[in-house]
């Protein structure tokens, strides 16, 4: 049998103040649905009218040793206490949402099944590519390679190929001509 179940407020709450948890706890026993439902009517969420239960009594715990009771039962101070803690909730609430209204909108992700997708539509393009490629003699490949894919002038790739800037220009035109004949598909009848 609990002897501080019979014991009033200002006992148990003197004997809190002393750092008996167990009064304190029974103090929270006998208030506990009272704050809850002041907290519910304040806010009208179950869910926030319970953390703000929790808050309340911790700030009750953390002011136990300061605090003396003006009267016999704590619940008047608990509710002012609790009344509070909903202010400062809303006040933290209106922050919060100004911060998030100042926020610069996120833009939104790319899905990622449409990269992937797209990955692999690029690796069959460029393998379609480089199966037409690898039908054009060496020095063709090369000079496609140096010019049009890593972005070299032709002079560039002249020096490096150790050959005529107009040799490198001939090879890269006849590549693009053999390249677009097999790549771009040719319209048929029926789409005509």
């Amino acid at each position: 049998m609990d002897v501080t179940a019979d014991l009033p407020d200002a006992t148990l709450w003197a004997r809190a103040g002393d750092g008996d948890g167990e009064a304190f706890g029974q103090l929270f026993d006998r208030h506990a649905r009272a704050v809850y439902n002041h907290c519910f009517r304040l806010t009208a969420s179950w869910s926030t009218a319970e953390d703000l239960t929790s808050t309340t009594f911790l700030l009750a715990w953390r002011q136990r040793e300061r605090m003396r009771l003006a009267s016999d039962s704590l619940r008047p101070w608990l509710l002012a206490v609790a009344t509070n803690a909903v202010r400062s909730d809303r006040r933290s609430l209106g922050r919060r949402l100004r911060l998030v209204e100042r926020a610069p909108a996120e833009l939104p992700a790319a899905d990622h099944a449409d990269d992937v997708a797209g990955r692999v539509d690029d690796e069959r393009r460029m393998a379609a590519v480089l199966a037409e490629l690898h039908k054009l003699p060496r020095a063709e490949q090369e000079a496609v390679a140096l010019c049009l894919w890593s972005g070299l002038s032709y002079a560039e790739a002249a020096a490096a190929l150790g050959i005529a800037e107009v040799s490198v220009r001939s090879r890269v035109s006849r590549a693009r001509t053999k390249l677009r004949a097999a790549l771009v598909p040719v319209p048929s009848e029926e789409s005509s």
